[in-house]
């Protein structure tokens, strides 16, 4: 591409160009950032208003029934399930990302327990999103069984990690820094095939790429709803179990929610059966609520076709800024092969927070990543061709000028 009116052109044939008008996008910024928080639905202002102030302020407590608060839940599990390959019942939207993966990943180390108790490593990847290893770890402090984490540095080393040792593969499909993405149904099959669980984290591939956990024969998942569903900052995450592993677990944090009669106040615990029982307290009902706007823009759509453009935006995102920015030190770090690649793109460059923030200062919005990483997230219901092409312009402008130098520029925030 060698001009912005080619980029325009492709934003005029483009098949999803009229979902865009469905997001509330500031004027006058490039955002490519939705991989870490997604754009409000216009939607969602609207249906805040109405929880707040007829369901909450005029119904009252009433709204639990009235306005199905309480099935809210897995209602709004029901409607994320077609995105992600899970069936009817099998997914429910509730507390973040880690707190699910310690109810699931919990379940499936007790589960593997029942079956091979010699079986006590849990592997992963170093790359991984900290707080998954976290929580693993913590767990592992719990469980006081002498379990080990087994850490490799390279996707490739995965398959040998994988033994007859391991009782949990707990990965992540695409990694949050790179943008690489594991073969779900390839890496699930060798999971089984060494007699191990599979346990994956979608936080980079919900709404992203297409995802068929029951096809690949997944055994449990996690995820969030704020990055590529729009579902707001913080916005509770999900769990999937498949329904034949529903009832031969006890997920841990045995809350009133999960039980199978919240309401008859039985001092002891009987779960839930089905999905039901991976709920644990109180749920948040105003934040969950708005989940329901950026699920009801998918379903104008389809995952292919949002995946096609995706890859379009991302190719073409590596060639401009290759072709573009090439007197400058930016290595690409996210694979080229699309088959490899979530939805968004990592360069590095030795003044990687600098630089960050000198584009969004001139409203190319993304974000950074230790060590070194830009980070642009390209979230195909609102990503224009024409702003991949401007946001190379402005990054070429930030390199040339070196703008990036200014002190306000050197000054870390809390976030990054």
């Amino acid at each position: 591409m060698n001009t912005r009116e080619e980029a325009v052109a492709l934003d005029s044939a483009d098949p999803l160009r009229t979902l865009r008008d469905q997001f509330a996008l500031p004027a006058q910024t490039i955002y490519l950032d939705g991989n870490s928080l997604g754009v409000a639905p216009r939607a969602a202002a609207q249906r805040a208003q109405t929880v707040i102030a007829a369901e909450w302020g005029e119904s009252l407590i009433r709204s639990w029934n009235s306005a199905g608060w309480f099935a809210l839940p897995r209602r709004l599990g029901n409607k994320l399930a077609p995105l992600i390959g899970a069936g009817e019942n099998e997914v429910v939207i509730t507390d973040t990302i880690s707190v699910n993966l310690f109810k699931l990943l919990s379940a499936a180390v007790n589960l593997q327990n029942e079956r091979d108790p010699k079986r006590r490593v849990i592997v992963s990847e170093r790359s991984n999103f900290p707080s998954d290893l976290y929580i693993a770890q913590g767990l592992m402090a719990q469980l006081d069984r002498g379990y080990e984490l087994r850490l490799v540095d390279d996707p490739s080393e995965l398959p040998t990690a994988i033994d007859e040792d391991v009782a949990v593969a707990m990965i992540t499909q695409v990694n949050y820094r790179t943008g690489y993405m594991h073969d779900m149904a390839a890496l699930t099959k060798h999971i089984h095939d060494k007699g191990a669980l599979a346990l994956w984290d979608l936080a980079h591939s919900a709404g992203a790429v297409p995802v068929d956990l029951n096809g690949s024969g997944a055994d449990f998942a996690v995820g969030c709803t704020y990055k590529y569903l729009n579902g707001g900052p913080g916005s509770p995450a999900f769990a999937w179990v498949p329904k034949r592993h529903q009832n031969e677990i006890v997920q841990p944090l045995s809350g009133w929610w999960g039980h199978r009669a919240p309401f008859e106040m039985d001092p002891t615990y009987a779960p839930d059966t089905g999905i039901g029982r991976f709920l644990c307290g109180t749920q948040g009902i105003v934040s969950m609520s708005l989940v329901e706007c950026g699920l009801d823009v998918f379903l104008q759509t389809d995952m292919q076709a949002i995946r096609r453009k995706s890859q379009a935006l991302c190719d073409l995102f590596i060639e401009l800024v290759e072709s573009r920015c090439d007197a400058f030190p930016l290595t690409l770090v996210t694979p080229r092969d699309q088959a490899q690649r979530g939805s968004h793109v990592s360069f590095e460059h030795p003044e990687g927070y600098a630089v960050m923030q000198a584009l969004i200062a001139r409203g190319v919005i993304g974000d950074y990543r230790e060590p070194h990483v830009l980070r642009f997230g390209f979230t195909p219901l609102y990503t224009r061709f024409v702003d991949v092409w401007d946001a190379v312009e402005t990054l070429r402008d930030v390199l040339a000028t070196e703008s990036w130098r200014a002190p306000e520029f050197m000054t870390r925030g809390a976030v990054t």
